[in-house]
This record gives C-alpha cells, sequence and structure tokens, in this order.
C-alpha cells in the first residue's frame, strides 16, 4: 500500500497518479485487467443490475470484464457523460451495454448508443463499480475532477456497493476529502480482490 502524507491537493495527486499510469506496461496492464475480471466474477450476483464503465487510456479494466459481468447480471448500465451549454457537468445518464455495441464520444470515451436511461436508473444498481485515480483507506475516492459522479451518485440506493477499481499501489494511506465525495464501500484491485472499505488499522 502506498504512502502518503495526506496534505497534498487533488491536482497534485491527480498529476503523480497519472504520471504513474502512464508508465505502466501493456503487458502489465493486460494481466491486471485478466485479474480484475476474475475477481468481478466471483462478486456479481445473478439477476442484479450492474453500473459500471468503459475504461479509458491506462485506466483499470477492460471490456473482458464488462462481458463477464454481462453474463452474470440481469443488466448492465454504462455511464453518458455531457455537459451543460456553459460546459459543466450534468448527472450521468445511462446506456444498457450489449457486447461489442459501443460508440465514441467526447474525451475518447466510449458509451453505448441511444436510447439512454435517465440519471435516476442509477438506482437500480445493486452494485456500482467506479473509475478512479485513487482510493484512500476511509473510502475517500479520487477522481478525474470533472464532477460527473459527485453529481450523480445522491441518486444511487443507499444500499448499494460502492466499488473503486485501482491497480493495487493506488489503495493508498490517505487522500484530500471535500464535503460532496461520496465515500466508497469497497476497493477493487488486482492482487487483493474486493475489500471492504473503511479499512481497519
Amino acid at each position: 500500500m502506498a504512502d502518503d502524507g495526506g496534505a497534498a491537493s487533488k491536482a497534485a495527486w491527480r498529476e503523480r497518479l497519472a504520471a504513474g499510469r502512464r508508465g505502466v506496461a501493456d503487458d502489465v496492464r493486460a494481466a491486471e485487467a485478466a485479474m480484475l475480471t476474475y475477481h468481478v466474477e466471483q462478486v456479481v450476483t445473478s439477476g442484479i443490475t450492474v453500473c459500471a464503465y468503459v475504461p479509458v487510456g491506462s485506466e483499470p479494466g477492460s471490456t473482458g470484464m464488462l462481458d463477464a459481468l454481462l453474463s452474470r447480471a440481469g443488466k448492465v448500465l454504462l455511464p453518458v457523460a455531457r455537459t451543460s451549454p456553459t460546459d459543466t457537468a450534468q448527472r450521468l445518464w445511462w446506456g444498457e451495454y450489449r457486447s461489442g455495441d459501443l460508440v465514441t464520444a467526447r474525451w475518447g470515451l466510449r458509451e453505448p448508443p441511444q436510447p439512454w436511461l435517465p440519471p435516476s436508473a442509477l438506482a437500480e444498481a445493486a452494485l456500482v463499480l467506479l473509475p478512479a485515480l485513487a482510493v484512500d483507506r476511509r473510502g475517500v475516492r479520487l477522481g478525474r475532477g470533472r464532477g460527473f459522479y459527485d453529481l450523480s451518485l445522491p441518486l444511487r440506493d443507499p444500499q448499494a456497493s460502492l466499488v473503486a477499481v485501482v491497480r493495487d499501489t493506488e489503495l493508498v494511506d490517505s487522500l484530500p476529502c471535500e464535503p460532496h465525495d461520496v465515500p466508497m464501500t469497497h476497493a477493487l484491485t488486482p492482487a487483493l480482490g474486493l475489500i471492504p472499505l473503511p479499512m481497519r488499522e
């Protein structure tokens, strides 16, 4: 587990973590994606709705993980990110995942084609897998800073599991936390699998 001083700004953390991800070799990334898929297969209950994401660039995960989810869950929903006319984040819409059926969107994202479900569809999910640059022992998640999940997560089912998907070195002791940050209930890493949060000392 990585060490930290707990006082670095979110911007500094993002810069450092993004640089670390860029240095990960392709074969390592592929091996980690396979391990994440294995762990996901162990925790998904048949018939549930899962909200997941399509990894972009160096983000942990794979479309193979989405296919594994789809083979077990009743429904897999993927986020559709849109902004207002002033380019501020709006709550995420959701599209149902069908294997191989993704279109390219803004910021290099991939998303399901229309029709989409409204932001309130998040409440259907018993399990929400979230992209993250890091997560700490308390459950504080660090995203990319656009704010889409900050706006959307209040619509979740309060009983849903919120899982930050990160590399093993991105599970850290402490991250900067703001009042709007919704705590994660779990982390998912390639080596450790599903980890309940907050972690005991």
